[in-house]
């Protein structure tokens, strides 16, 4: 004979043992789909209640979205950190400022 169980839906979610003729009742649809989408609103008050009208809209305002740019953030800061080690030819050391002011009061004392 096989044991079935089933979840409690509250604290502490332990597990009891129920008959084989049990029906479980359902709790409704995991699969929200577009449902995100229901009643939003552009900062403009145009409807974007759907995906289609949310990917129109996207469109003819040149806009995307960020998932758009994927690793784009990461290549840029490894791109950021060369800069500032002076790896990428880019960052000013102290040596250059101290160079430069160096240079800047040659040129007013002449």
């Amino acid at each position: 004979m096989k044991r079935r169980f089933v979840q409690m839906r509250e604290p502490p979610y332990d597990f009891i043992e129920v008959t084989e003729d049990h029906e479980l009742t359902p709790r409704g649809t995991w699969v929200y789909g577009d449902r995100h989408y229901d009643g939003l609103q552009t900062t403009d008050g145009v409807d974007i209640s759907t995906r289609t009208k949310h990917r129109e809209y996207m469109k003819t305002h040149g806009l995307t979205t960020m998932d758009d740019f994927k690793n784009e953030w990461s290549k840029a800061a490894e791109r950021r950190a060369e800069y500032f080690t002076g790896k990428g030819g880019g960052a000013v050391t102290r040596d250059d400022i101290g160079r430069a002011i160096h240079q800047l009061e040659s040129r007013k004392n002449n």
